[in-house]
């Protein structure tokens, strides 16, 4: 929670469920914009500007769900279990994901977001374990060791294909450093991936969160990732687009 922030209380009206939900809803509008409208696009119409309207909700959703995997790597109490689900929930979505977004079966080129949430978990957790072993050093030699080993996972994220790539690695550490400085994480994140103009919306809506978890199904929030990808990969493999 951020603690020098007493004059935002007001905002936070949300709980992680909430705000986690509201991030569903913006990645199924993406999705289904790109997998059912996309092919259909002229530059023109009203479709068109239905599909820019999706792209627009579309860009809440990433912001808030690096918030909430560097949220989750604090609390969650078994950190092996948690990346462990990433993976395992990124290898089965990964064909779901490569039908819904290009009309394919396997696309190497492009791999889903559960993959880069996992790559994120990995490089914030090797940051703070360097963090404890190097404490009776100057504090700047851990920064930059840091600072190295973001460069190198960037380069890694852009040679995988991972879904957003070197933003998302640079955004999950910005949430990571100023974790107790959440405007100044915001305002840095949002930098981070400024070519995604909408995605304010989303980093607006961190602002909201209460600090609560809210009523979850951890067994939805994850099945639902690849059930919806898996269904638009179905529509869009019959309707031939």
């Amino acid at each position: 929670m951020d603690k020098n922030n007493g004059k935002l209380d007001k905002l936070r009206i949300f709980s992680g469920a909430q705000l986690k939900y509201i991030a569903f809803l913006s990645m199924l509008a993406d999705h289904v914009n790109k997998a059912l409208i996309y092919p259909f696009l002229s530059g023109e119409g009203i479709l068109q500007r239905i599909s820019d309207a999706f792209d627009i909700l579309g860009r809440i959703a990433f912001p808030l769900f690096a918030f909430f995997l560097v949220e989750g790597f604090f609390k969650t109490g078994n950190r092996k279990k948690y990346l462990a689900s990433l993976v395992i929930f990124g290898i089965i979505s990964e064909i779901p994901f490569d039908m819904a977004l290009s009309g394919v079966f396997f696309e190497p080129n492009s791999n889903n977001i559960m993959f880069t949430l996992a790559l994120m978990l990995i490089t914030i957790w090797i940051i703070d374990t360097l963090k404890e072993k190097m404490q009776k050093l100057p504090k700047y030699i851990w920064y930059l060791v840091s600072f190295v080993i973001i460069g190198i996972i960037c380069i890694i994220s852009m040679v995988a294909g991972l879904d957003y790539e070197y933003h998302a690695i640079m955004i999950g550490y910005l949430f990571y450093i100023f974790y107790n400085k959440r405007v100044f994480a915001i305002f840095l994140g949002y930098l981070a991936i400024f070519k995604e103009v909408w995605s304010l919306l989303g980093f607006s809506l961190i602002l909201t969160y209460n600090g609560k978890r809210g009523k979850q199904n951890k067994l939805f929030n994850y099945c639902f990732y690849p059930g919806h990808l898996l269904i638009l990969g179905i529509l869009r493999i019959y309707l031939k687009i």
